[in-house]
């Protein structure tokens, strides 16, 4: 009960008894006024001096009263405070708001529109922007098409001067066609039924006809106009809200909640750009720049591997490779993740326009999809004319890989699907009929035993017995060049073609497999010897139907060669860590220009790569086919391919044992071979004396990294002491002596 809520009329007495306190009463007894009517009182209750005063103090009543409403007050505005800063009313208040915003936006966006479609306001834009670059053909054009439409403005707006007289004369001829054609129409009626009065039934037909529509429209014509509004309203949101005409603020809290198959649409890619952070980019959108599409939003790809490619071109100050520089920004205003967005410098690809950059992005998840299987694993067979499959794009298309005129590096972190790459590549080989597969893994890895029928010649180890092996091949595949070039000159041919290789055993195509390269051009020895080899190769073998591939873990030069990276025909990275391993696989300038293997993910993108010179864009993000492989059971899917490649052979191709590794000579005495390499000369250049042994013994691996130097330090060693008289010189007499010193200690 209120405390001031009470009457005088219900105050009742304690009774005649006081209660005993601490001076002798339990508590203060306060009597209140007898009630008229008298008699005992017949309730009471204990009150404090406080309490006591709101029934007896009108000032303690309204001083209560005034602490009850702020009390409340304070109580209303937390829960509305609560009410309206909740996350529900935020979100509700902000979806009212933004589809409002729509509304609004879709006018301005109709009203630009009707502006600039009236007057020459996009042109000048156009002008301005082509006059910021410099572009004076550019600049040119569209004040060539701004004056052919303002032309065309003046001939509609004299048009519509005379669009009356010519209206009046149309309905009139009109009208007078229609009477002789409704009048002919009766007099064939007439004469049909014999009946004159038919002459004016299509008149009345057409009375009729005219009514009815008359009374449709009446009776549709008042909803008409109800609905019109709204109409109008749900257009003009729909335009708003597929350029997103929002202020930010209204933005939804899920950063645009564009779920991941939304479209990409132009509108969508500008505001991106426009959010990049890049100054100078910022600065020209303020100043009503606007970007031109050379390519709007195209849809790419085959399910379930779709994406979008644009090309767009960018203002004065802004270069392609600065948006790839902020691709991880790009991705995120496009709702996708960075491996799913790559934007590269359009004007670096055939055909391409500088200054205009070409963007691709993936369905979200795509990276996450697996990749089909490997297309020939049960049937089909290959032609490295043509090239063989490796892997799909992006957009879910098969890549092939060229094999005949071309050569291969693939380079990458440990794991990432190298190895299996050039185990692809080698089975789409080995599907073919006519080719020669040779395979040296520097590695005592497996991942060629089951290809070991196919193969002509196999090697695996990382000794330097197999390095020597490996240099002595490369030395045979020189030589093997320069045979075929002088074949193809007797045949009178340019190159090596398939019909070539059908009719000369000896010319058919041969690829050379060189997997963990970095042992051999790492080889303190044979290192550099073995990468000059393979260079030339590189750059002499393509017509001949030589092909080389090259698989490593490490970018640095002595582990790949920059010229071998440079001069192949297809380049393949998979995630790195750096620019420069990027650039170590790719190709100097790659990373700069947005072939970035960088943006590939460690394990996650296994298997993926970014690939040049594989397909006519400028690079293609490849994920490899895999060809399964069990170690616990030690299984492998290539085997069944291999032995099905082994059952459609041309008769003649050489496979497992037809070429077998070259003896090497590993025990000579140099002393004897230096001064049978002297034969009767008294003296002779040390680099003269290298060579002759060369020749001497071209099997012997130490003697072909010998030099001059070299040579001197070890005939010291054995007592002949190498004067320099301009050169090097080794004196005949003097190895003698060395040689019947020896016989005679022995």
């Amino acid at each position: 009960m209120n405390p001031t809520d009470h009457h005088d009329d219900e105050n009742t007495t304690t009774g005649t008894t006081p209660a005993v306190g601490p001076a002798g009463e339990l508590a203060t007894v306060h009597h209140l006024p007898a009630r008229e009517d008298g008699g005992p009182a017949i309730e009471g209750e204990i009150v404090s001096e406080e309490e006591w005063a709101l029934y007896t103090d009108q000032q303690a009543q309204r001083a209560w009263r005034y602490a009850e409403y702020r009390r409340q007050g304070a109580a209303v505005a937390r829960y509305t405070r609560t009410a309206v800063t909740h996350d529900r009313t935020v979100a509700a208040a902000k979806f009212a708001g933004r589809h409002t915003a729509y509304v609004f936006g879709g006018a301005g966006i109709v009203a630009k529109r009707v502006w600039e479609a009236k007057t020459n306001s996009r042109y000048e834009r156009l002008i301005r922007a082509a006059e910021a670059r410099g572009d004076a053909e550019e600049l040119k054009h569209w004040e060539e098409r701004a004056e052919l439409a303002k032309e065309k403005r003046h001939r509609r707006a004299m048009d519509w001067l005379d669009a009356p007289a010519q209206i009046a004369k149309t309905l009139l001829l009109s009208a007078l066609v229609a009477i002789v054609v409704l009048f002919g129409i009766g007099c064939l009626l007439a004469l049909s039924f014999k009946d004159v009065s038919m002459i004016g039934a299509p008149f009345g037909a057409v009375v009729d006809v005219v009514r009815w529509i008359t009374i449709a429209i009446s009776v549709a014509w008042g909803p008409l106009l109800l609905a019109a509004p709204w109409i109008g309203l749900a257009a003009l949101h729909h335009i708003g809200r597929r350029a997103e005409a929002t202020p930010g603020w209204l933005a939804r809290a899920d950063g645009g909640g564009m779920d991941a198959s939304t479209l990409l649409t132009a509108d969508g890619i500008i505001a991106a750009l426009r959010h990049l952070g890049i100054p100078a980019m910022n600065k020209a959108i303020k100043e009503g720049w606007t970007p031109r599409f050379e390519l709007n939003p195209t849809r790419e790809g085959t399910a379930p591997f779709k994406g979008y490619r644009a090309i767009v071109d960018l203002p004065m100050g802004v270069a392609p490779t600065m948006v790839a520089d902020r691709r991880e920004v790009l991705a995120k205003n496009l709702n996708r993740n960075a491996v799913e967005v790559w934007a590269s410098d359009y004007g670096r690809e055939k055909g391409g326009k500088a200054g205009y950059l070409n963007l691709y992005v993936a369905d979200s998840g795509v990276m996450d999809k697996p990749t089909p299987p490997y297309p020939l694993l049960h049937e089909g067979s290959t032609d490295v004319f043509a090239g063989v499959p490796i892997g799909i794009t992006q957009r879910g298309d098969v890549v092939s890989i060229p094999i005949a005129g071309s050569n291969a590096v693939f380079g990458g972190q440990p794991g990432q699907g190298k190895s299996n790459a050039v185990r692809v590549m080698v089975l789409g080989v080995a599907l073919d009929p006519l080719a020669e597969i040779r395979v040296h893994v520097f590695a005592m890895n497996g991942d060629f035993d089951a290809y070991e029928p196919r193969l002509s010649q196999y090697e695996k180890g990382a000794t330097t017995e197999h390095v020597e092996s490996a240099l002595a091949h490369l030395e045979a595949l020189y030589a093997e060049v320069g045979r075929r070039e002088g074949r193809l000159a007797e045949l009178g041919a340019k190159k090596l073609t398939r019909a070539i290789s059908q009719q000369h055993e000896d010319m058919r195509p041969l690829l050379v497999a060189f997997s963990e390269c970095h042992e051999l051009f790492g080889h303190a020895d044979y290192g550099k010897q073995a990468a000059d080899l393979a260079v030339n190769i590189v750059k002499r073998g393509r017509k001949t139907g030589v092909s080389t591939v090259y698989d490593t873990q490490s970018s640095r030069a002595d582990a790949i060669p920059s010229q071998l990276v440079e001069n192949v025909g297809a380049n393949g990275c998979f995630a790195v860590k750096t620019w420069r391993s990027n650039d170590g696989f790719l190709g100097d300038g790659s990373f700069a220009a947005g072939i970035r293997a960088t943006e590939l993910r460690f394990n996650v993108d296994r298997g993926t790569m970014v690939a040049t010179g594989m397909t006519d864009e400028l690079f293609e993000i490849v994920r490899t086919f895999f060809v399964e492989v069990d170690d616990d059971r030690g299984w492998d899917a290539a085997a069944d391919v291999i032995a099905r490649a082994m059952a459609q052979l041309k008769p003649g191709t050489p496979v497992a044992g037809a070429r077998p590794a070259p003896a090497l000579e590993t025990a000579r005495d140099l002393l004897e071979d230096v001064a049978e390499a002297l034969g009767d000369d008294e003296k002779a250049k040390a680099t003269d004396v290298v060579a002759r042994l060369r020749q001497l013994a071209p099997n012997h691996r130490p003697y072909q990294g010998l030099n001059a130097d070299k040579l001197a330090s070890q005939l010291g060693e054995l007592g002949v002491k190498v004067t320099k008289v301009g050169v090097l010189t080794v004196f005949t007499e003097r190895v003698r002596k060395a040689l019947a010193d020896r016989a005679a200690d022995a």
